[in-house]
Parts: C-alpha cells; sequence; structure tokens
C-alpha cells in the first residue's frame, strides 16, 4: 500500500522471522555464533534464551539455513505443547523415522539406530527446539536422557533449545539439575540500544530500496520515539514502525514524525498492563512499581495497626482490612 508512495521494493518492518534481515548486533552475533559452535563441533546441548521479540526465532531460522547448506539433518519442532510420547513421535516423524503403530521403546530402538548409522557416515544430526520455555518436566526428562545417546569421543545427537527466560528458570530448577549439567553453551539475547535501533531501522529500509535516504524518511528523533516506545524490542520497533508508515501514508506526509509514533504507540496500546498480568508477573518473581507501591501501602497500615493497638492510642478503635485500608 505506501511501498510505492515512499519508493519502496517490499515491506521493511515484516515481523515474520526472514534471516535476510538479521540486523547483527554483537549479541546477536555472539548467540548465532555460539549456536553453530555448539552444533558443528558437536558439544551436545545448547540453549539460548531472551525476552520476548528480541530475535530468538530469527536467529534459529538463521541456524536452519546455514545448517541446510551445510547437508546437516535436523528436526524443527516449533509447537512444544507435546507429551513425551507426543514429542519423540515428532521428533522421530520429522527425521524421516516411520513412527506409525510403535510403541515408545521401538521409537526409541529405531532412533538410537538411526543415529549411530548417521554417526557412522560423519554426518551430523541436529534437534533445534523453539519455544522450549514450554515442555514440560517429561518431556525435559526425555531431552536429558536423548543426551545419554553418544560415543566415547562425542554425542550422537545435538541439541539446540531457544526460549524465554523461564527456561532458565526451568533449567536451574533442582528437579532438571541433571539435563543442566549436560549444557555445553548458554547465550541469551536483550533489548536493542538506542543506537543499536537506529542501525535496525535504517538496514531494513537500505534493505528494501531506500540506499542512503532511510534517515529521510525516519529522522533521528522519530527513531528515539520509537526507541523510547519500543524499549529496544525489534518485534515492537517493527510494529510500530509498520503502523507510522501506514499513518504516513494516509496524511500523505514525506516523513514518518515524532508524533505520529506517539500516535500509533497509543492506538497498540503500548505500556498498558492489565492488572491480571501484574498478578502473573508477581506469582514469576519480578518486582514492578506497582509492587512496590502496594508493599508501601501494606507496610504504612501494618504500622497504623501497631500504634492503634498501643496503651493510650486515640485510635486504638480502628481496625486494618487485610487488604490494608483502614475500616
Amino acid at each position: 500500500m505506501y511501498e510505492s508512495f515512499y519508493n519502496l521494493k517490499r515491506n521493511p518492518f515484516e515481523i515474520s522471522p526472514d534471516p535476510s534481515f538479521l540486523f547483527p548486533t554483537r549479541k546477536h552475533n555472539e548467540a548465532l555464533a555460539a549456536l553453530y559452535y555448539g552444533v558443528r563441533r558437536h558439544k551436545g546441548f545448547v540453549v539460548m534464551t531472551g525476552e520476548v521479540g528480541t530475535g530468538k526465532t530469527l536467529l534459529v531460522r538463521c541456524l536452519l539455513e546455514v545448517l541446510n547448506r551445510s547437508h546437516v539433518n535436523y528436526a524443527y519442532v516449533y509447537n512444544t505443547r507435546l507429551s513425551a510420547l507426543e514429542f519423540l513421535q515428532y521428533v522421530a516423524g520429522d527425521f524421516g523415522i516411520p513412527t506409525a503403530g510403535k510403541s515408545k521403546p521401538q521409537l526409541l530402538l529405531d532412533f538410537g539406530t538411526f543415529l549411530i548409522r548417521r554417526h557412522a557416515e560423519k554426518l551430523t544430526t541436529v534437534l533445534v527446539v523453539d519455544e522450549a520455555h514450554h515442555l514440560s518436566l517429561d518431556v525435559l526428562e526425555e531431552v536429558r536422557l536423548l543426551t545419554n545417546l553418544e560415543t566415547t569421543q562425542q554425542k550422537l545427537l545435538q541439541i539446540v533449545f531457544a526460549g524465554q527466560p523461564e527456561l532458565d528458570e526451568k533449567l536451574d530448577s533442582f528437579e532438571l539439575r541433571q539435563l543442566k549439567q549436560r549444557i555445553a553453551v548458554r547465550c541469551s539475547l536483550g533489548p536493542l540500544s538506542s543506537s543499536e535501533t537506529s542501525g535496525y531501522i535504517q538496514r531494513r529500509l537500505e534493505l528494501c530500496g531506500l540506499n542512503g535516504q532511510a534517515v529521510l524518511l525516519f529522522p533521528e528523533n522519530t527513531i528515539e520515539a520509537v526507541y523510547n516506545k519500543s524499549a529496544g524490542i525489534p518485534r515492537i520497533i517493527n510494529t510500530v514502525c509498520e503502523n507510522a508508515l501506514i499513518n504516513a501514508y494516509a496524511k500523505r506526509a514525506s516523513f514518518v514524525s515524532p508524533e505520529i509514533v506517539e500516535e500509533v504507540a497509543s492506538d497498540l496500546r503500548l505500556g498498558v498492563v492489565h492488572r491480571s498480568q501484574d498478578k502473573q508477573d508477581k506469582k514469576e518473581g519480578d518486582i514492578d512499581n506497582l509492587e512496590v507501591w502496594e508493599a508501601a501501602k501494606i507496610l504504612l497500615a501494618f504500622r497504623e495497626l501497631l500504634r492503634s493497638t498501643m496503651p493510650g492510642s486515640s485510635d486504638s478503635r480502628s481496625t486494618v482490612s487485610p487488604g490494608g485500608k483502614e475500616r
């Protein structure tokens, strides 16, 4: 819609994980190098974590593209809401191993034979699991047992996990200490800095045809506004910039202004968090400003309660409700 108006060859801010749009920050380069090193050196188990929208799936797709070029056979699991048996069936099926009517012992036997044959042919076999933070403890235990498939010199199956920080919490748990000890390489992704956000936006625009003119469409103050609203999260940057281009096109504006970014952020309700989410964050151990404020109110109420119960207090008849408010 707006592409021809701004002389763009394609949409620069698609949220789909297209490897051609990889912006090589230091963190992303390190993570991709760690993944590739772990696979090619047969380290066995590699883990990458990062917050929502920081580019984990994009790096996974980049890794798969490299593996394709290297003629490495891999199974790619992207839906991790599976039972232990379903997980094994899915992985075996993706490797081309027949699974119909087979029991779990038969699947494991066939899978082991498959890996031994590939090792004898000096071929690398990789299991890549995206959204790994959703894996149940039963499935993670199956993964641990799969890591036992090895020779005296190296692992027969290379395993790559990508997931949100909750995956770190699971792997650091007491129940999974044996699996944690098998992790050979561990890396993480974070939000982009202000300068990286600028480079990220300009690179995408240049890849779509605005060679040397990206700064004209997204001036520095506009990029700063995008950074402030997105907190450097690539997926949110894409969403904000995409909607900002649509709004600018509707107004027939020659460039995207900070005011347009403000409008888009408001429409997208960026920064709005419902109380239900606050409660979920609390369960996960995160402390935000709202929780600190609630804790302060409870502390103040508790102090008032102590004063009211002291001898000679004029407020001795007041009480405090369980929520911390006086009645």
